[in-house]
């Protein structure tokens, strides 16, 4: 087998294609929920915290000398960082725990029966009412 033969049967299976659509939606989730957590709820927790911007706190290790920036420990950002995986998680539950509780739901739904069982059945029914 070719070497390009064997990629290409690697590349096009389905599960490649799924993951790397699973993926792509992942990445386009994270901004969306990047953009929600520190457009719409991080200003109001600032607010609450008295007008904090978590990505702003920092300790200053070493003050700026000359040229030479300060050394900074930004556990503000930290702090964002944590809030963003919270709420991602959160959010990844939520969505998994609806796709799990829909697909209860459609397996507690008894499939109709088919065309065979229900002549069958008639069948069944009419060979009663003889005896």
């Amino acid at each position: 087998m070719s070497m390009m033969k064997e990629f290409k049967d690697f590349a096009v299976k389905g599960n490649v294609v799924d993951m790397a659509v699973g993926i792509v939606i992942g990445a386009a989730f994270g901004k969306i929920v990047s953009s929600f957590v520190g457009d719409v709820i991080m200003p109001p927790i600032g607010v609450l915290l008295g007008g904090v911007d978590f990505s702003s706190l920092s300790i200053i290790v070493k003050e700026a000398v000359e040229k030479k920036p300060a050394v900074l420990i930004n556990y503000g950002k930290f702090l964002q960082t944590i809030i963003d995986f919270t709420i991602i998680a959160f959010a990844i539950f939520m969505a998994v725990k609806a796709i799990n509780s829909l697909r209860k739901k459609e397996a507690a739904v008894p499939p109709a029966p088919s065309k065979e069982e229900i002549l069958l059945t008639e069948i069944r029914d009419l060979l009663k009412e003889k005896k």
